[in-house]
């Protein structure tokens, strides 16, 4: 059996404290056609098993909360249950899809069982079919879900053989087991906290170092942590939700960083910033500073760690500046905030918390999780997230990979979230509302493409005699 992280259980946690909270991510994989037959992908799926063991393993709480959940082989693994087969009705445009998207994302992944779906789709437009993977975040992040793609799938047309598999499912731990390993775990940190500080004190120049810059970046973090202006892009939500998606061309990104300066990543959260303030327009609502504070996760990846499916995430939390009418000059705001942030080195201070999680007796820091989710967050007011995908085609059993689409959690106050992929020139913006309170869906999701087209016919704009770009 192998334990959860402090992170990987945090989304367990979550889940325990808020019935209406789901934390599965996912993403839909449009193919070319004609759609294989449901046991051709069926066979094709479990030629991989092998190469992604964590998908034949099922979670188990440890009595009493004594310690994080841990993941054990399911000796009754069914790949008949985890992949699914459905189709969606004439046109089988974005809306049908959508909406089969969000019917699939209302409902948790059941406990009993491995924590994955695969939903085979036909009846898309043009002959083509699709692939919803869904999958529960405390077993993979985004950066590892992608890798999870080189992995099921091909990168030639040409389908690689099945990989060699003996795979027997083990016995699971009886719960006298798992609580006599968790009481073990408690006995021994004390000692392994004592490890930590001896190695600290072994490099007191650079123990010193690093608690002052952890120091400056806990205050950065903490300066994040004031109230959002009301507005009603925060509030309760239910279960059920919303999905819509929206499409740029990843040279048209990069063309307005040249032209106009910033990130890849500072270009598209303008872009949403822009639709932010479309919605709250279109509302009736006047855009407001610190309107719109987000969360924005960060890899903490190293070269070459993609397969390793546990979270390695830590957290930015920037104000998207919906206040700001002119595009230029809200990309330029986007742009400033996110060097601030990225000089303050505010990752470093969630992932300090992340490492003294390690340290911290489990049914506590569980309590301080399950409570951080009931109590009232008026901080964050979305979550935005963004994945680099593949650079080279992808195949499904010799159909080409045409587009991947992101899907991002929400929860407690958190009505609204955008998740961005890139795959080949694509990148794809997934945005996941509440079904009760968002009906307007559609606004955001318009609204990321023309804040990219304003921005683009900015960056092709020549510039005027003083330098400043020419905007009629």
């Amino acid at each position: 059996m192998k334990q959860l992280s402090p992170l990987d259980a945090q989304f367990i946690d979550a889940e325990n404290s808020d019935a209406q909270t789901s934390m599965a991510i996912a993403s839909i994989a449009i193919f070319d056609g004609p759609a294989p037959a449901y046991d051709e992908f069926l066979t094709a799926i479990k030629g991989r098993l092998a190469h992604v063991p964590i998908y034949r393993r099922k979670l188990h709480q440890v009595p009493l909360g004594l310690g994080p959940p841990v993941w054990a082989d399911d000796p009754d693994f069914d790949l008949r249950y985890h992949v699914r087969h459905t189709a969606v009705p004439a046109p089988g445009d974005d809306a049908q899809l959508a909406s089969l998207m969000a019917r699939v994302m209302g409902q948790r992944l059941d406990r009993d069982y491995p924590l994955w779906e695969y939903w085979l789709v036909e009846g898309l437009r043009d002959g083509r079919w699709a692939l919803i993977s869904k999958i529960h975040h405390s077993m993979v992040d985004g950066v590892s879900g992608t890798d999870l793609y080189r992995v099921i799938f091909d990168s030639t047309p040409e389908p690689s053989p099945p990989a060699f598999d003996c795979w027997q499912g083990s016995d699971p731990p009886s719960p006298l087991a798992l609580a006599a390993q968790a009481a073990l775990d408690l006995a021994v940190l004390p000692a392994r906290s004592a490890l930590a500080l001896r190695g600290a004190l072994a490099d007191p120049a650079g123990a010193v170092r690093q608690a002052a810059s952890t120091a400056r970046a806990v205050a950065k973090l903490a300066g994040s942590a004031r109230p959002a202006t009301p507005s009603s892009l925060s509030g309760p939500i239910g279960r059920q939700r919303r999905y819509a998606c929206a499409r740029a061309s990843l040279s048209d990104i990069k063309a307005i960083k040249a032209a106009l300066g910033g990130t890849v990543n500072d270009v598209v959260l303008a872009a949403i910033a822009g639709a932010y303030r479309d919605l709250l327009l279109s509302r009736g609502e006047e855009p407001a500073a610190h309107m719109v504070p987000s969360l924005v996760p960060v890899s903490m990846r190293a070269a070459g760690e993609e397969s390793n499916y546990e979270n390695r995430v830590s957290i930015l939390v920037t104000d998207l500046p919906v206040e700001i009418a002119d595009p230029a000059e809200r990309l330029a705001r986007v742009s400033a905030e996110m060097a601030e942030l990225k000089a303050a080195r505010e990752t470093l201070a969630a992932e300090t918390l992340v490492t003294v999680g390690r340290y911290t007796p489990y049914p506590l820091a569980s309590l301080v999780v399950r409570l951080g989710y009931r109590l009232p967050q008026r901080e964050i007011v979305t979550v935005t997230t963004n994945v680099p995908g593949p650079r080279q085609p992808l195949y499904g059993l010799g159909r080409r990979l045409v587009e991947l689409i992101p899907y991002v959690p929400i929860a407690t106050s958190l009505r609204t979230g955008v998740s961005i992929f890139s795959y080949c020139d694509r990148m794809t913006f997934g945005v996941t509302a509440d079904y009760a309170s968002v009906p307007d869906i559609d606004v955001l999701a318009e609204g990321i493409e023309k804040g990219v087209a304003e921005l683009l016919a900015l960056a092709s704009t020549p510039p005027g005699r003083d330098g400043q770009l020419v905007t009629s």
